[in-house]
């Protein structure tokens, strides 16, 4: 395990023995969850703001603590782990990172300091021709007298409908190359024009489309510069493929932890099927390679930490490809090493397969991620 402060070491426990409390048993996570069906859960979400935890990244003016990406990472990490339903959170901390870099005073105040007080904020970017490409889009922010009137169609947009705003990112100019030209906005979900419809999907309600037919924007939605949303989105991406990883370490660490405790539970040939070689060697390998995903994970974000207007392409892109493929697999073994329990309701493993599968896709696919990484080195 990498080395935590005291203060981080005595976070992680206060965030570990909040999750057991709220969340620690099925009956529990169905009841917050509508049995499944739900990511996120607003009530146990604000809890977690009257605790100060939403705000770990945050600057003190609007509410936050003033941590760092160490800390981020830290907490995203035990929530995953924890199960606890607020699948708002990753969204809304990677939304707050632009606002924070590139928003008026306004907008900060408005947006992140409602973060910390439990608000959920969402990122439109993906079209249905512009996923991978996102330098494709083509949903078109035309001006207007006062501002901008938005037309088009985003996909993929986790958490929009249960988000405040949208952080879009709309084409402004067609005259210049497909890097230039783009522009963020940030739009209230009730602004009239938007439509929100759900995709529904293997893991219940948390991605949409959204649709914007004559949407009017005043000038005051800009965020950052018209025209400048490409450097701006770049500049973010670290962040993203951070918290990413982060949450999903939490989660292969949480697949592998029921995974052990089945397999040494659980008797086949009159011993625990977990003493079969078969069986142990596998879960050697994994904890070793969750261990090499932690490693890795905190190793580029105290890098972040040190130097924040670093870009860090390659090593951030490393820990997303890494920790992603990786609880994927943790789950797909524990799903094998459990049998047919691996795929029933009754136990957690089905569905820690499934948060886990998703992850190699969204915020930038494996594929991307090693075309980035095989890109610093020249290729």
């Amino acid at each position: 395990m990498h080395a935590r402060t005291p203060e981080q070491t005595a976070f992680a426990d206060s965030i570990d023995a909040f999750c057991r409390a709220r969340s620690g048993t099925r009956a529990q996570r169905d009841a917050l969850t509508q049995n499944g069906t739900e990511a996120h859960n607003p009530a146990l979400y604000v809890q977690m703001a009257e605790l100060g935890w939403l705000g770990v990244g945050i600057s003190s003016k609007y509410g936050g603590s003033d941590g760092g990406m160490s800390d981020i990472c830290l907490f995203a990490e035990r929530i995953a782990y924890g199960l606890a339903p607020v699948g708002g959170y990753v969204t809304t901390v990677v939304a707050a990172g632009p606002y924070a870099k590139f928003g008026t005073e306004a907008q900060r105040e408005k947006i992140l300091g409602g973060i910390t007080r439990g608000r959920v904020e969402a990122i439109s970017i993906s079209e249905p021709g512009a996923g991978s490409d996102a330098a494709a889009i083509t949903c078109r922010a035309t001006r207007t007298p006062g501002g901008f009137i938005i037309n088009g169609q985003k996909t993929w947009c986790s958490n929009a409908h249960i988000a405040d705003h949208l952080l879009l990112v709309a084409r402004t100019n067609t005259s210049s190359s497909r890097h230039e030209g783009l522009t963020m906005f940030c739009v209230p979900t009730g602004t009239a024009g938007v439509e929100i419809r759900g995709i529904p999907t293997l893991n219940g309600k948390d991605v949409n489309d959204v649709y914007f037919t004559d949407c009017f924007l005043p000038e005051s939605a800009v965020v950052g510069a018209v025209d400048q949303a490409w450097p701006q989105l770049m500049a973010g991406l670290n962040s993203e493929r951070l918290i990413l990883a982060a949450t999903m370490l939490g989660r292969g660490r949480r697949a592998f932890d029921d995974t052990v405790a089945y397999v040494k539970e659980r008797k086949q040939f009159g011993r625990p099927i977990g003493s079969f070689q078969a069986l142990k060697h596998r879960i050697a390998d994994l904890a070793t390679e969750l261990d090499c995903c932690e490693l890795l994970l905190y190793r580029v974000a105290a890098m972040a930490d040190e130097a924040p207007e670093r870009m860090l392409p390659r090593e951030a892109s490393m820990a997303k490809l890494k920790a992603t493929e990786t609880a994927k697999r943790v789950a797909l073994e524990g799903v094998q090493m459990m049998g047919g329990y691996g795929y029933a309701t009754e136990y957690d493993m089905e569905s820690h397969l499934r948060a886990t599968v998703i992850s190699t896709v969204y915020g930038g696919t494996s594929e991307i991620q090693r075309d980035i990484i095989g890109k610093t080195f020249g290729l």
